[in-house]
């Protein structure tokens, strides 16, 4: 079917049209925007990386989800073949699992999801007995404000709505028991306003006779929702579909002047084809946030931007701390990093040169492709999987490590992100070398002239692209996971 009508006068937003064949009425269509003369309108919705049908073939590929009604043009649309704008690369493709939401998995995992801490047994049990799982170890809802309570409901929601879970087992105790938040009906809701249509069973301990019944039931229930996934094969899928947060951390000299600079390039080249990038770390854009207020779209995404890291002082300020003493930590500091400014300006270069479309709130899905900030905490055993709860199908962590040990160190951060994989990167060649087991790629070669940072950020990409069809990151190849640190504001009631 034809998915868009050529205008042939000018049309304004609320006008309907009419399209009619051999006289006939064959449709009709509201108008949302204003459209001139032999431009496209979309004639029904199209998902983001659909094709855009013309003369019986496809002309290009949609670089955002339109809306029937909607004007198609370059501003949403991109060739199939040639050059990309976004810094002369090809349009990239990946092998993925293609979700009836139009999102797009990486991989393709069944979640066992406890409701509460109590059931977090339960979700071990079940995830040691059954392949291509994972268990959400939650830290729990007690003792926590209401405010809290809402952030770890939008946490472990997201992370089951993520496109690289295929289904859930939901685990609770009983009708009733706990906290309103954490109520089997409502995490299900959650989830599913998310992810509408998901695979989800819901397994109940006192309706299945006690924990250990509940067990044996979550097994059966895992054991039917992996096969029927893996029934699902992977297709060609464009680069577009993917949503990567990246972080850094242990910052030395060479995060600002090679590996930030080095994934900025990969940032610029993905968003400029249609992808989406999520940065964060409220903390670490102090002294650096004018910068990236000139950079946001619209006045509205700077103040926001502005107020969050107001934010973040004032917070450190009432409980007595001035944030530029407990930041940089340690080992930013033995590495050669004098300031907060100067780690700062070191750490926004990961986040390229595209305009920031929005800050999000902590967990938050981008509207829309693009390059986005979202305000959240620095430690890795929250931000890796707080970036899954927005919908990143992978993350990237930029490590400095000078200061690492010399021989085979161990590092922060193994398996953070539950459901998604994590690539551990470097600018250092003695970080490269120190911890080769566990780096997937160095831009070391930038500080000796043999890589350009166009080179690194090409690189890059690919390794994206290779990791979303499947090839596993160094961290994957370990059977560790990380434990959860929720961004909670506080305080403990």
């Amino acid at each position: 079917m034809t998915t868009w009508w050529v205008v042939l006068e000018p049309v304004q937003a609320g006008d309907t049209i009419l399209l009619r064949y051999g006289g006939e009425k064959v449709d009709e269509l509201d108008v949302l925007e204003p459209v001139t003369f032999g431009h496209k309108l979309a004639r029904c919705d199209m998902r983001q990386g659909q094709e855009v049908l013309k003369y019986g073939n496809p002309i290009g590929r949609t670089l955002a989800a339109i809306a029937r009604g909607s004007h198609v043009h370059v501003h949403n649309i991109a060739g199939l073949m040639g050059e990309k704008t976004g810094g002369g690369c090809k349009m990239k493709e990946f092998w993925g699992y293609e979700r009836a939401d139009g999102s797009a998995g990486i991989r393709n995992l069944v979640l066992i999801l406890p409701a509460t801490r109590v059931c977090n047994l339960m979700a071990q049990r079940i995830e040691s007995a059954v392949v291509n799982t994972r268990a959400l170890i939650t830290t729990g809802e007690y003792g926590r404000t209401i405010a809290d309570r809402e952030r770890l409901l939008t946490f472990i929601s997201g992370i089951a709505a993520n496109p690289n879970v295929a289904g859930i087992v939901l685990l609770g105790v009983q009708e009733g028991y706990g906290y309103a938040e954490f109520q089997l009906d409502r995490v299900k809701a959650a989830i599913e306003e998310k992810s509408p249509g998901k695979p989800l069973a819901v397994v109940e301990a006192a309706s299945e006779g006690g924990m250990h019944r509940a067990i044996e039931k979550g097994i059966v229930e895992a054991r039917r929702l992996v096969h029927e996934s893996s029934q699902l094969l992977r297709k060609p899928l464009p680069a577009s579909l993917l949503t990567v947060g990246v972080k850094c951390g242990d910052s030395d000299a060479t995060s600002g002047i090679a590996g930030n600079p080095a994934f900025g390039r990969m940032t610029d080249l993905l968003v400029g084809q249609g992808g989406t990038v999520i940065f964060s770390e409220t903390v670490e854009i102090i002294g650096a946030e004018h910068l990236l207020a000139e950079r946001c779209r619209t006045r509205e995404v700077a103040d926001k931007l502005l107020q969050v890291v107001r934010d973040a002082e004032e917070l450190a300020a009432r409980v007595g701390d001035d944030i530029r003493t407990v930041n940089p930590i340690p080992e930013n500091i033995a590495a050669g990093i004098s300031t907060l400014e100067e780690k700062s300006l070191g750490a926004i270069c990961k986040a390229g040169s595209m305009p920031i479309e929005g800050v999000l709130d902590y967990c938050q899905r981008p509207p829309a492709p693009g390059l986005y900030f979202m305000d959240a905490w620095m430690s890795s055993y929250s931000l890796i999987a707080s970036f899954a709860a927005a919908g990143c199908q992978m993350a990237f962590y930029q490590l400095g490590g000078q200061e690492l040990p010399e021989i085979d160190p161990p590092l922060s951060a193994v398996n953070p992100g539950v459901v998604i994989p994590m690539h551990t990167i470097t600018g250092n060649p003695s970080t490269a070398r120190k911890a080769h087991k566990d780096i997937d790629f160095s831009s070391a070669g930038v500080l000796d002239g043999s890589l350009s940072l166009d080179e690194a950020g090409a690189a890059l990409l690919d390794l994206a692209c290779k990791t979303a069809s499947g090839a596993f990151t160094r961290s994957e190849t370990v059977a560790f996971y990380d434990p959860l640190d929720v961004y909670y504001q506080g305080p403990c009631v």
